[in-house]
């Protein structure tokens, strides 16, 4: 079996993944910037071959990388960097390459938050109301609606980057002058509680691995007002957590990988309101919570769901 791993080196903990793979007998192959030299020294013991490209930015240096191990080792099974950042990298690599996974067609379902909305929509999940705006005509008639605050942030955004939570017309029209020219969507207002239900589903869809996570607060408060966020894995997980979550990878189809599902707990009225999908690891350290607070190798296990199912 022959594995692409792109940008191998990054975030610091992927090395477990890619010595999960070659426990499996996998040839993976790494595509990165960084030198060969400077690679973790696990990664050169996990890796069959690398080869180094000067911008992982320019797609034709990396459809040249796979070129080349195709000829080399022939027909690539998976492409993965397990990293947000790169997922319509790994999408577009995919397509033309024609390998098992998410492909073009399908990674604006998973990174366009309007398309998050009307997937979740079809599960019968709540959804925050919501709208792509492209003028502050069209803001302020949403204002009208739901009132203030608002939260707005770029449709296709990655985190909490720029993201903003308005709460008068001087925000809104602060928000205006500075806004980057790209789609935004902006959203009510939810007061709740963050929770996740993170895991790893199979090649028929099935949830092999799922557990759950409560945050002290929502990830944008922490980057935009610096504030310290902490976040600790359920001992039990809430049925009605589980529920949406489940439904949430039925709507998407969603096959083999990794899963971060984001929800909301309505203070007022404790009901569930879906936040965002994120079909890759959730991030930080979370993967080595998975193994202290379940006595697993979430790792290989990850590479006996690719490999074996």
């Amino acid at each position: 079996m022959n594995i692409i791993y792109l940008s191998p080196n990054f975030p610091p903990n992927n090395y477990q993944f890619i010595q999960g793979l070659k426990n499996l007998g996998v040839n993976v192959l790494g595509i990165g910037e960084t030198p060969y030299e400077h690679l973790n020294h696990n990664i050169k013991d996990s890796l069959t071959e690398y080869y180094k490209v000067n911008s992982l930015e320019d797609y034709d240096q990396s459809l040249r990388a796979v070129g080349f191990f195709t000829h080399k080792y022939g027909k690539v099974d998976r492409i993965f960097s397990l990293n947000e950042y790169w997922l319509e990298k790994e999408a577009r690599l995919r397509t033309d390459f024609n390998v098992y996974g998410i492909k073009t067609d399908e990674i604006d379902n998973i990174r366009h938050k309007s398309r998050m909305k009307e997937k979740y929509k079809n599960a019968g999940i709540n959804v925050a109301e919501g709208q792509i705006i492209t003028g502050s005509e069209q803001a302020t008639a949403f204002i009208k609606k739901v009132g203030y605050p608002v939260i707005v942030k770029p449709d296709g955004g990655i985190g909490a980057v720029d993201t903003y939570e308005i709460n008068d017309k001087k925000g809104l029209e602060d928000f205006f002058k500075r806004k980057n020219n790209y789609d935004y969507i902006i959203e009510e207002f939810i007061d709740g509680d963050l929770y996740s239900f993170d895991g790893i589903a199979d090649r028929d869809g099935k949830p092999v691995f799922y557990t759950s996570h409560f945050f002290n607060m929502g990830i944008m408060d922490a980057v935009n007002d610096r504030k310290d966020l902490f976040y600790y894995s359920l001992r039990d997980i809430p049925e009605d957590i589980k529920d949406a979550g489940i439904r949430t990878l039925k709507a998407f189809n969603y096959r083999e990988g990794f899963f971060h599902l984001e929800f909301f707990r309505v203070k007022k009225n404790k009901k569930i309101i879906a936040l965002e999908v994120n079909m890759r690891p959730p991030g930080g350290l979370t993967t080595d919570m998975f193994n202290f607070a379940n006595d697993i190798n979430i790792y290989q296990e990850w590479a006996n769901v690719v490999v074996n199912n």
